[in-house]
């Protein structure tokens, strides 16, 4: 029975990354991640494992369809978030790869377009793009024909076109980003329009922080007036240090030892199209501020 229980937690430890990756894709926040693979463990407990000839397969099936049904609820939960919801930001240097071959699906501007996805659409997209699963695995996974599994990542890549073609490369993306923050702590309107495209959005991720906007800010000019706007105290006494999160450079803002923000951008040849401000306390446990 040791032996046993020995050789089920060999296996599914040799496949725990990808089920988090799969999962924290699926769901946006490490807390719901986690709870995904601490389930799909205890129904791996408690299954007859010598009927099971592909535990990677297995493992993947019930990840990934638990993760179909959290996200039905999580969706209504945010219903009742405090402003815009954005995902939880999570350090990719020390977990690179965040669980897959492929780094797909987890910079902000995809994550946030595949919330616009139904659930289906998502998995299947999440399975073939960061995972490179076979479609008819995936139509496994998710219960439907083949072809029906390549319609839903076909729609899944349309609805997802502007996105992956919106970032640069995260050279460029951190020095858009560099010269932000130093046109945001002058409080220049005009420099900061000249590192916008025209419908820049502004989305704060606060669920009730006091100062925290609560509706996104949209268009060049309206972007730059607000931001400068909180120019003169926002940035008192705040170190500011670089991390990767998402696999995209971000910069953190500290205040007495404490991180109260962090900001990133989605960036373009035009210029900046979102900058992402996260300052809900909950978001920020997985950000570690690494120096520059």
């Amino acid at each position: 029975m040791r032996d046993d229980l020995d050789q089920a937690v060999e296996a599914f430890d040799a496949h725990r990354r990808r089920l988090f990756g799969i999962a924290y894709r699926m769901l946006s926040t490490v807390a719901d991640a986690e709870d995904i693979v601490q389930e799909t463990w205890i129904r791996w407990q408690n299954t007859d494992r010598t009927k099971v000839q592909e535990p990677a397969a297995f493992l993947t099936t019930i990840a990934t369809r638990l993760s179909i049904n959290v996200l039905q609820s999580a969706r209504l939960r945010r219903e009742t978030y405090v402003g815009p919801w954005l995902p939880e930001p999570v350090n990719t240097e020390d977990d690179p790869a965040l669980g897959a071959e492929r780094a797909e699906a987890l910079q902000f501007a995809i994550l946030l377009t595949l919330e616009k996805l139904t659930s289906t659409e998502r998995a299947a997209y999440i399975l073939r793009e960061a995972f490179d699963y076979p479609y008819a695995r995936i139509a496994e996974v998710i219960s439907c024909s083949v072809v029906n599994a390549r319609q839903l990542v076909s729609r899944a890549r349309s609805h997802l076109s502007s996105a992956r073609n919106a970032t640069v490369d995260p050279s460029s993306q951190r020095r858009l980003l560099e010269a932000f923050l130093t046109a945001a702590q002058k409080g220049d309107p005009r420099e900061l329009e000249s590192l916008f495209a025209a419908d820049v959005v502004s989305y704060t991720d606060g669920n009730g922080v006091k100062i925290a906007a609560r509706v996104p800010v949209t268009g060049r000019l309206q972007v730059a007036k607000f931001i400068a706007a909180f120019a003169s105290h926002f940035w008192r006494n705040k170190a500011i240090d670089w991390v990767q999160v998402n696999g995209q450079p971000a910069a953190t803002l500290t205040e007495d030892g404490v991180v109260t923000t962090l900001v990133t951008a989605t960036t373009s040849s035009e210029g900046i199209l979102q900058i992402l401000w996260v300052m809900s306390p909950q978001k920020l446990g997985h950000v570690t501020a690494v120096g520059a």
